[in-house]
C-alpha cells in the first residue's frame, strides 16, 4: 500500500490514524474504458486515488435537428494530483451518484463505504472528523465554484434575452 499520507484526504492524520484508516480502505483495479460508476445508481462508497485519471460525465437533454435526446457532457478530469477522490457525496448523503466517472487510464483507487467512515468515526472520532472536514473543505469548494458558474450563465442568459 502506497504511503497514505501522500494522499491530500488524509495528509492531516499521523501514523496511529493512518494505520486505522488503512483497515477500512479496500483496493479496487479499473482497466480504461471501464465505467467506475453510473448516474443515478444507488451508492455509498467514495473512491481514492492511488494512481489513475478519471472522466466525469453528465447526461443532459439537447435538440438535435426536430428532435430532442440525450447526450454525454464531459465535466471534467480528475487524478490524484487534484482533488484525489470521489463520489464523497453519495458516501456522505446516501444520495444517488450524480454523474457517471470512467476510467480514462488504468486505475489503482482505494474504496471507502459509509460504514466504513463509520467504524472509523467509533474507533477514532477525531480521525473521522478530520477526513469529513476535508470532504467539507471540497465540496464548499465546489459550490463556490458552481456559483460563479451559474451566475456568469445567468448574466450571458439575461444579455441574450435582452437583446431580442
Amino acid at each position: 500500500m502506497m504511503n497514505l499520507k501522500e494522499i491530500t484526504l488524509f495528509e492531516d492524520l499521523d501514523e496511529h490514524e493512518l494505520k486505522i484508516v488503512s483497515r477500512h480502505l479496500k483496493e479496487i483495479r479499473f482497466k480504461a474504458g471501464e465505467t467506475i460508476i453510473h448516474e443515478s445508481e444507488s451508492g455509498n462508497t467514495m473512491y481514492i486515488f492511488k494512481e489513475g485519471k478519471v472522466k466525469i460525465t453528465r447526461k443532459i437533454t439537447l435538440k438535435i435537428g426536430e428532435r430532442w435526446g440525450e447526450a454525454e457532457k464531459a465535466m471534467d478530469v480528475l487524478d490524484a494530483k487534484q482533488v484525489g477522490f470521489f463520489g464523497e457525496m453519495a458516501l456522505v448523503t446516501g444520495a444517488p451518484r450524480s454523474a457517471t466517472i470512467t476510467a480514462i487510464t488504468d486505475c489503482t483507487l482505494y474504496q471507502l463505504s459509509s460504514d466504513d467512515l463509520e467504524s472509523i468515526a467509533r474507533e477514532a472520532p477525531l480521525t473521522a472528523y478530520k477526513i469529513m472536514m476535508k470532504i467539507a473543505r471540497v465540496l464548499a469548494n465546489r459550490v463556490r465554484r458552481l456559483n460563479d458558474t451559474v451566475l456568469k450563465l445567468t448574466t450571458a442568459l439575461s444579455l441574450v434575452v435582452s437583446k431580442r
